[in-house]
């Protein structure tokens, strides 16, 4: 099968901006995803540029090898422009949803294209549901559909648990993005895959409402919200310390340094030296 043209593209873009990103750290502030930066500053290109950097050329290897394979089925199937327009929409539909769920955490960062490439993901997930996805690293085919749960799955286990120091919310939102986008382009694959285009909504727009309805589903680990019926009591061991404790903020002026802090955090340090 002819490689993607317009991921391609994107690639070598991409390659140069994550380059120049490397070479200045200035440049990578400047372009990267940041909460306030966005909300207080308002500067919304964030949305859109963060996806034009990455933490390094492992971060940038993985997410143009995935774009280079689910890119290629969408550009066959429907087109450079709307490859192209799906790899835009996503990335940006990735960041909002970033914000949406990071709009209480003014310090927080990311960069990188998986938003745009979970929603090319997403997209191909829907466009033939019953392909065969083979993975690199381990020997093993899965229905594309099959693939795409364990994905969604996983993402949200690792979001709710911030699973190390990637950006699964944008990856969360990327694949809602993309699966929509496909929708709205060909609604029959309602009519042609209900069961499975069901199955793979389903989790992903619970969890969005589950969010919506009760924030500190994403502050402990084994709370889920009024959704799930939970076993155990929330109480005032199980909660995350108060921000208004300053030994928080202390804390992460030890861990991050003083400029890490947020506007709220300032504030709070500004009150207990006043005391």
């Amino acid at each position: 099968m002819q490689q993607s043209v317009i991921a391609t593209l994107i690639m070598i873009i991409t390659g140069l901006t994550t380059w120049q990103g490397e070479r200045s750290e200035e440049y990578k502030e400047k372009y990267l995803f940041w909460t306030d930066g966005i909300l207080k500053y308002g500067e919304r290109y964030r949305l859109f540029s963060h996806g034009m950097l990455h933490s390094g050329w492992i971060h940038y290897g993985f997410n143009m090898i995935a774009l280079l394979s689910f890119g290629q089925l969408i550009e066959l199937l429907y087109g450079k422009l709307f490859l192209l327009a799906l790899y835009v929409l996503s990335l940006v539909g990735g960041g909002v949803y970033a914000l949406y769920v990071h709009r209480n955490h003014g310090d927080y960062r990311a960069v990188g294209a998986s938003g745009a490439v979970s929603g090319v993901l997403g997209a191909s997930l829907l466009a033939d549901p019953n392909g065969v996805i083979s993975l690199i690293l381990i020997p093993i085919e899965f229905k594309a559909w099959v693939f795409g749960m364990i994905y969604i799955i996983l993402t949200i286990f690792a979001l709710k648990r911030s699973i190390g120091n990637i950006g699964h919310s944008a990856h969360l939102g990327g694949t809602l993005a993309g699966m929509l986008i496909m929708l709205l382009w060909q609604p029959t694959i309602l009519i042609d895959h209900p069961i499975i285009t069901l199955l793979l909504l389903t989790p992903v727009l619970y969890f969005t409402v589950l969010i919506y309805r009760n924030p500190n589903v994403l502050l402990l680990d084994d709370y889920w919200g009024e959704l799930f019926r939970w076993s155990g009591n929330l109480n005032a061991k199980d909660t995350p310390r108060s921000p208004e404790n300053v030994d928080d903020v202390l804390d992460k002026i030890n861990k991050k340094g003083i400029k890490s802090l947020t506007d709220r955090e300032r504030e709070i340090l500004r009150r207990h030296m006043g005391e």
